[in-house]
């Protein structure tokens, strides 16, 4: 990624940016099997959780390669990337419903 900034060169940015993806899909599936282990053994909570904590940090590490990758993208273009960010880790994402009375 420092790469891509360094050189400004968009399409390495754009091929970060698209893995983004990749990492947080490996985060949701080790954040599961982690937590199907802590649920077996109790004695695995205290281990399971540094490794939570430790993938999780790398999680936000892709998040803020994605971030510089968006950057990259507009300072070379002037334009903010026209697609969606891609994102496959839910596990944070919380949905409330408000109602009007």
């Amino acid at each position: 990624m420092l790469d891509a900034y360094a050189t400004r060169d968009v399409e390495q940015a754009y091929q970060v940016w698209k893995r983004d993806e990749e990492i947080d899909a490996m985060y949701t599936s080790l954040f599961r099997e982690l937590l199907t282990y802590m649920m077996e053994d109790p004695r695995n909570i205290t281990f399971c959780t540094h490794l939570l904590f430790c993938a999780k940090n790398i999680e936000r590490i892709g998040d803020h390669a994605t971030n510089i990758a968006e950057t990259v993208h507009y300072v070379v273009t002037g334009q903010v990337l026209a697609e969606d960010r891609p994102k496959q880790d839910e596990s944070s994402t919380t949905a409330v419903a408000y109602e009007k009375n």
